[in-house]
């Protein structure tokens, strides 16, 4: 869960499967999730509501990133909108040139896919200077009381405990 109100992140990817998954991530964490599957659609999406962060694929059939990237830095209320970059073709001939203008020309930050979810997560929080809470699992209570017995219990009593733990595995 996010530790403040709800930021909104724009994802353009042409693929609907990183769409979906870099959504339900990032729900997943408390942000509110606009999407766009080009550069185009990913326009009419800013002209409705304006995101904190945009997350942006390089290379898509209908409207590349770097055009879409192009036409974000022309408009002054735009301009200033973070983006990352998450994209498989950094490297590769399809995406490297459009790759190269995007980030030397402004967003320093990109992933390359396939991306984890909490890397994601995390790399978006920092840009948006988000702190992310970590939620109580189940086990959390447990470890700190055994944790809490470890520290005060005498030699022997750790002996028969690692034993014993040792047995169960």
């Amino acid at each position: 869960m996010i530790a403040d109100p709800k930021k909104v992140v724009l994802i353009i990817d042409d693929e609907d499967d990183v769409r979906s998954y870099l959504e339900m991530a990032l729900e997943d964490a408390g942000y509110e999730v606009l999407t766009a599957s080009d550069g185009n659609e990913g326009l009419t999406r800013l002209s409705e509501k304006t995101p904190d962060l945009i997350s942006l694929d390089v290379v898509m059939p209908k409207g590349s990133g770097v055009k879409f990237y192009r036409e974000l830095k022309k408009k002054p209320e735009w301009s200033a909108i973070p983006v990352i970059i998450v994209t498989g073709h950094a490297r590769d001939e399809l995406g490297k040139t459009d790759f190269t203008e995007m980030t030397m020309s402004g967003p320093g930050v990109y992933l390359e896919k396939p991306v984890t979810a909490v890397k994601y997560v995390e790399a978006v929080g920092t840009i948006l200077g988000v702190g992310v809470k970590k939620t109580a699992g189940p086990d959390d209570g447990l470890k700190e009381e055994l944790k809490s017995l470890i520290d005060k219990a005498d030699p022997e009593t750790l002996k028969e405990i690692l034993k014993s733990i040792k047995g169960a595995s």
